[in-house]
C-alpha cells in the first residue's frame, strides 16, 4: 500500500459525502453550471495532488470551494489570453467575489436548496426538469438517468444541455422564491421528486417490479428537502413556522409508507405479488413508523394537501395487520377528501377498487365503467387491471378476459405482463 492511500480514501469519501454541496455553491459562485462542474472536478484533482503532501485541511468542503472557484477564475483568464478579469467582458460575470460565503455552513445548505429549486423551475420542460435534479442534485451519471427511465444516452444528455442553456438564456434566477411564492414552487419540486419515486416504486417498463436506486434517491431527496426547508424557516419570520411546508413532510410520508412493502412486492423469483398477498413480516415496521409520524405532523398543521391524504391513506394499509383488517370506509373517506383537493381520473379509479373492497366488485365495476365509458383512462393499463379483477371476481369471465387483454397489450413492465398472462391462463383453465 503506498503512503498517500489513506488520503486517497479520504478524498473519494469526501467526494461521496459532499461533491452536490461543494458543487451547489460554486454554481451560486461562478453563476454558470457548467463552469461549476468543471471547477469540480479540477477542486478534486487539486486535492488529490496537494492533500497527501500538505495534509488534509480542517475544513474539506471549504478548501474544495475555494480551490474550484480560483480554478476557474484561472480558466477564465487564460480564455482570455490572460487579460485582466476585468476586461474579460460577459464573462467576468461568471467568477463572483465572495470571499467567506463559502465558509458559512448555513449558507451552503441554502445553496443546496437553491439548486432544487432552479432544476425544478416551471420554465423547463417536466423531462428536463427530472433529469438536471437527477443529474446535479442527485448526482447521477447522465448513462444512469438514460438507463433508469429507458432513454438513449445521448438524447438525456441533449436534454440536460439544453436545460442548462435554457437557465442561463433565460436568465433563470439561482435562488429559493420568497416567502410569498414558495407554495406554488414547492409544489413543481415535490412532483418532480415524486416522479423519480413513482418510476422507482413502479417501473414503467423492464425487467424488474421496482427500482430502488431510484425509489431511494427520491426518498433522499424528500429528506434533503424537509431538513433544508426546516432550515429555511427564520426566526422573527411574518409566519413562523412555516418553513417545513407541510405537503413536503406529506411526500416524505408517502414514500416511506409506500417503500415500506417493498420487500414483500415480488416473490424470490420477481413475481408480483398483490397487496392483499402481501407478507406483511416483510413490512419494514421502522419505515412505517417514520412515515406515520411525519403524516401526523402535516396533518396536525391542518394546511396539508394531497400528497398528505395520500400518505394518510398508505398508512391505513400499513397499520393493518392483516387484507381483511384495513378499514375500507375509512380509505373511501379519505378518497373523497382527496378528490376535492386534487380531482383526477387515477384518484377516482383508486376510490373505486376501495369502493369494491367496501361494498363488493359490482359497486366497484360500476364505478370502473363510469370512468372508462367517459374516456378517461382508456390508455391506462392498471384501469383495465382493475376491471379485470373486478369481473373475475363476479364471475364475468368474457369480460375480464377482454380487460386483462388490453391491459396487457398496454404493459410494457415484464412481472406485470406475467402476471396477466398467468390471469389469463387461469381464465383459460
Amino acid at each position: 500500500m503506498a503512503a498517500t492511500d489513506p488520503v486517497h480514501e479520504t478524498v473519494n469519501a469526501v467526494y461521496l459525502s459532499d461533491s452536490r454541496r461543494v458543487l451547489a455553491t460554486l454554481i451560486r459562485l461562478l453563476g454558470d453550471f457548467d463552469l461549476a462542474e468543471e471547477a469540480l472536478h479540477d477542486a478534486f484533482r487539486a486535492a488529490l495532488e496537494q492533500w497527501p503532501r500538505d495534509g488534509v485541511p480542517a475544513n474539506p468542503r471549504a478548501w474544495l470551494v475555494s480551490a474550484g472557484r480560483f480554478k476557474a477564475i484561472d480558466s477564465l483568464r487564460r480564455r482570455a489570453r490572460f487579460d485582466a478579469l476585468e476586461d474579460v467582458g460577459d464573462e467576468a460575470d461568471l467568477a463572483v467575489v465572495d470571499a467567506a460565503a463559502w465558509a458559512d455552513e448555513e449558507a451552503v445548505e441554502d445553496d443546496r436548496l437553491r439548486l432544487i429549486f432552479t432544476c425544478c423551475h416551471p420554465a423547463l420542460s417536466a423531462d428536463a426538469q427530472v433529469a438536471l435534479t437527477l443529474r446535479e442534485v442527485c448526482g447521477l451519471t447522465t448513462e444512469e438517468i438514460a438507463q433508469a427511465f429507458l432513454t438513449p444516452a445521448p438524447t438525456l444528455a441533449q436534454r440536460i444541455v439544453r436545460a442548462k442553456a435554457k437557465i442561463r438564456d433565460a436568465r433563470i434566477p439561482y435562488e429559493v422564491p420568497p416567502r410569498t411564492e414558495l407554495p406554488d414552487r414547492l409544489d413543481n419540486v415535490l412532483r418532480v421528486i415524486y416522479l423519480v419515486f413513482n418510476e422507482g416504486y413502479a417501473a414503467s417498463s423492464g425487467a424488474l417490479v421496482t427500482r430502488h436506486d431510484l425509489s431511494a434517491e427520491a426518498i433522499r431527496l424528500g429528506r434533503l428537502l424537509v431538513e433544508l426547508l426546516s432550515a429555511f424557516d427564520t426566526p422573527g419570520a411574518s409566519q413562523p413556522g412555516r418553513g417545513t411546508e407541510p405537503e413536503a413532510l406529506g411526500l416524505l410520508a408517502l414514500m416511506l409508507l409506500h417503500d415500506s412493502r417493498r420487500d414483500a412486492r415480488t416473490s424470490v423469483s420477481g413475481e408480483l405479488i398483490l397487496l392483499d398477498e402481501q407478507d406483511r413480516s416483510l413490512w419494514n415496521r421502522k419505515q412505517i413508523a417514520e412515515g406515520t409520524a411525519l403524516v401526523e405532523r402535516s396533518l396536525a398543521s391542518r394546511r396539508f394537501g394531497p400528497y398528505t391524504i395520500q400518505a394518510a391513506i398508505a398508512a391505513v394499509h400499513a397499520e393493518s395487520p392483516t387484507a381483511d383488517a384495513t378499514d375500507w370506509a375509512e380509505i373511501v373517506g379519505l378518497y373523497d377528501v382527496l378528490l376535492r383537493a386534487d380531482a383526477s381520473p387515477v384518484i377516482e379509479l383508486n376510490r373505486a377498487v376501495a369502493v369494491a373492497m367496501r361494498d363488493g366488485p359490482a359497486a366497484g365495476l360500476a364505478l370502473v365503467d363510469a370512468i372508462l365509458e367517459r374516456g378517461a383512462l382508456l390508455d391506462y393499463r392498471l384501469a383495465h387491471a382493475a376491471r379485470a379483477e373486478l369481473c373475475r371476481r363476479l364471475g364475468q369471465t368474457g369480460d375480464a378476459r377482454t380487460s386483462y387483454e388490453r391491459a396487457l397489450a398496454l404493459t410494457r413492465q415484464e412481472p406485470e405482463r406475467r402476471f396477466l398472462e398467468r390471469r389469463l391462463a387461469e381464465l383459460a383453465g
